[in-house]
């Protein structure tokens, strides 16, 4: 019997556009019930008739030219900072963040200045009018004739306008409202989002032109869309912050191009973003100096070390099930820290709800402030404050134990900058000029050095 070739139907989720062989009353990956419906997948369409391609050749790597993979600086410092040296040709970036945030601040300023280097750029403004984007450039002061923008929502048009400007840059501002008459669905819909994103992402690499994307975030600050919207683009940005505080970090989820763990600190003002250039100072400005249960650590984002403060609130509960809350550091770390001080410091916690946070809205995900958590805690449960000239260094164990933090030195000479000349750290550090360093090989010993000190009227 001869095989002939059967088109299966795929089952395609609405929300997220994960995709199952089977039909589902659940998304697997984003939980909705009543999503997920038949979508028959369209044929390949071939080349030609062999259905062969004769535009890729493979060939050595050693031959491979590196032409056009140079980043060409955006001009705003921590954008530059976050990508590494700046934006790629034929890169394309996604950028997210919650409404007010200032994405398209942001997208503007670097717009404007490359321009202004005599860059061409393309803004699409697929949300706004014309006369509101260049309201936006006036207060930015970033008009520049090479800065070109259009009010366009279809998608071949925006197409037709890249091909007959050709720009260095293009951005999408956003993509959710990008719609492609060709494609089903409404503007905003699953297949229209990853249709217009594939689309632009060709244009992209077909042209060697670096395109910036401006996405949507759910409620829980997730990009909006389908998941391989992610996946199809080369970096993906986050743009977080308060809207009521001026303070905004970007942070890299994805790079194709250089790291992820480097953060970009940004201040709102009324001429635009500017670059927040002593952010450990900025952090510790408001600090109440010999404070209870008030702890500074500090932290590498990236390669840049920040001098933060942890502070932590204790206080007594009749409820069976005491409070652990955690703001800006992870709730389960919280939780493990409190039962480390119960068994290994004897430390009665378990009629106490206990809160912890960092103070300035920067979230810390390194194990290198538990020691500082945990001495918050205790200082907040015994009323003992650590000196004011005192930063705290390290990562507990379950057994108590205090281990080593990477790039220790580091740390301790941007908290020397910033007048601290004592130090709490685990046993195994060098030694740092300038710093008085107490080396510590558990938490009980790392108690008895604060309260020590404490008592004698240090600080």
């Amino acid at each position: 019997m001869t095989r002939t070739s059967v088109r299966s139907a795929l089952f395609e989720c609405s929300t997220c556009g994960s995709q199952s062989p089977k039909w589902l009353g659940r998304c697997t990956e984003c939980g909705t019930w009543g999503s997920v419906a038949e979508s028959v997948p369209e044929p390949a369409a071939r080349s030609s008739a062999s259905g062969r391609s004769s535009v890729a050749v493979p060939m050595p790597i050693s031959e491979v030219t590196t032409a056009g993979a140079a980043q060409r600086p955006t001009e705003v410092a921590e954008l530059d900072r976050v990508l590494g040296g700046g934006l790629v040709a034929g890169s394309v970036t996604l950028v997210g963040g919650e409404p007010g945030m200032g994405k398209s601040t942001l997208i503007m300023q670097a717009l404007g200045r490359m321009a202004a280097r005599g860059t061409r750029c393309l803004l699409v403004c697929a949300e706004e009018s014309t006369a509101q984007v260049r309201t936006r450039a006036d207060r930015l002061a970033v008009l520049a004739p090479e800065l070109f923008v259009v009010s366009e929502t279809s998608l071949p048009a925006v197409m037709a306008h890249v091909a007959t400007l050709e720009p260095v840059i293009l951005a999408v501002d956003s993509i959710q409202a990008v719609h492609d008459p060709d494609a089903p669905g409404a503007a905003g819909s699953v297949t229209q989002v990853r249709e217009g994103a594939q689309a632009l992402v060709r244009l992209a690499k077909e042209n060697d032109l670096a395109t910036l994307l401006v996405g949507h975030v759910t409620k829980d600050g997730g990009l909006a869309g389908p998941r391989a919207l992610e996946h199809v683009v080369d970096t993906v940005l986050s743009f977080e912050g308060d809207r009521h505080h001026a303070l905004r970090m970007l942070r890299a989820l994805k790079h194709r191009f250089g790291a992820t763990d480097e953060l970009g600190l940004m201040e709102m003002t009324a001429s635009g973003l500017e670059a927040v250039n002593d952010p450990s100072a900025l952090f510790l400005a408001d600090r109440r100096v010999g404070a209870t249960g008030s702890v500074v650590t500090v932290v590498m984002e990236g390669t840049r070390p920040l001098c933060v403060e942890v502070q932590s609130l204790v206080a007594p509960t009749g409820a069976p099930m005491p409070r652990r809350v955690a703001q800006a550091f992870e709730g389960n770390r919280l939780s493990m820290l409190v039962a480390v001080l119960q068994k290994r410091a004897r430390i009665g916690l378990g009629d106490q709800d206990v809160y912890a946070s960092v103070a300035g809205g920067v979230r810390v995900a390194e194990p290198a402030a538990d020691l500082a958590v945990a001495l918050a805690i205790a200082g907040a449960r015994d009323e003992f404050a650590v000196a004011g000239d005192t930063v705290v260094l390290g990562e507990i164990g379950l057994g108590g134990e205090i281990r080593q933090v990477p790039q220790a030195p580091r740390r301790l000479a941007e908290a020397l900058r910033l007048g601290f000349c004592n130090a709490i750290v685990p046993a195994s550090t060098p030694d740092v000029r300038g710093v008085s360093l107490r080396r510590v090989g558990d938490l009980r010993e790392a108690l008895q050095a604060v309260t020590a000190r404490a008592a004698s009227g240090a600080g």
